[in-house]
């Protein structure tokens, strides 16, 4: 998403991430990989459980989440999902573009 984030700025569109690690263990590894997006906590999993993504033992018996991304609108309904079980597997940007184009999401600057 780092890499991608000048498109989505010109499309309106923020990134968010959620973690399962403390908001410590997220600044720390947001730092090391260069991500300048917000990273929000969910020590507590409640809003895994809420949307269904909760992987038990997932990564090295440790509780994770199963990859997600969420198109939500203006008010907060999910508008665009894109989910699977396999935590090693990403969305590309390629398929978040095509994702956004299908929602009629275009660039403010019109390219």
């Amino acid at each position: 998403m780092q890499g991608f984030l000048d498109e989505l700025k010109a499309r309106n569109v923020r990134v968010v991430a959620i973690s399962v690690d403390s908001p410590d263990v997220s600044k720390k590894h947001a730092a090391k990989q260069g991500y300048t997006f917000p990273i929000l906590s969910d020590e507590k999993l409640e809003v895994l459980r809420k949307y269904d993504l909760l992987h038990e033992g997932g990564f090295r018996g440790a509780d994770i989440s199963k990859p997600a991304e969420f198109f939500l609108d203006a008010d907060g309904k999910v508008i665009w999902r894109n989910l699977t079980d396999d935590y090693k597997v990403r969305l590309t940007a390629e398929q978040l573009r095509k994702g956004l184009d299908a929602l009629g999401v275009t660039r403010k600057d019109g390219k």
